[in-house]
């Protein structure tokens, strides 16, 4: 049986915590290595994680000796709903919602199909409520947390 508890990946946990350090730090370069001191993260996965966040438009990356890499837009421009779902892998709350492997046999007469597919819309519209900017209302705090203000 595969798990179909409804959680977010590490990856994702891992690209809103990117993009809440860079979005902290403002115009200032942040490193992969600032990001994984600051969470206690693994460098390797940051790379992933960095890599596809530019890939997708949310931070740029600069290249050399002074490099690093911060947000490619201003965060109220950010939607989080939108970027869960562009890195999340799959929102398969059950094997239903997965076409490729769904072998359940009450799917001709189910019910309950279409309500956790109503549930996951309505999980959607709240996160596309906010904006990485509603993360960082408390830029001082996140500072502190982040001890960005040594860095």
């Amino acid at each position: 049986m595969t798990d179909t508890n409804m959680r977010h990946t590490v990856f994702t946990d891992y690209c809103l915590r990117v993009l809440i350090f860079t979005g902290a730090r403002g115009e200032r370069l942040s490193t992969i290595d600032d990001i994984s001191k600051a969470y206690g993260i693994s460098r390797n996965h940051l790379m992933k994680v960095v890599h596809r966040l530019g890939q997708e438009g949310y931070v740029e990356t600069i290249r050399g000796r002074s490099g690093g890499i911060r947000l490619a837009r201003a965060p109220e421009h950010i939607n989080i709903g939108e970027l869960i779902s562009r890195v999340e892998e799959d929102f398969h709350l059950v094997e239903c919602f997965n076409e490729k492997q769904n072998h359940c046999v009450l799917m001709p007469a189910c019910k309950l199909n279409p309500i956790l597919h109503e549930a996951l819309e309505a999980y959607f519209s709240v996160l596309r409520q906010y904006r990485l900017s509603d993360l960082l209302c408390n830029r001082q705090a996140l500072e502190t947390l982040l001890y960005l203000r040594d860095i």
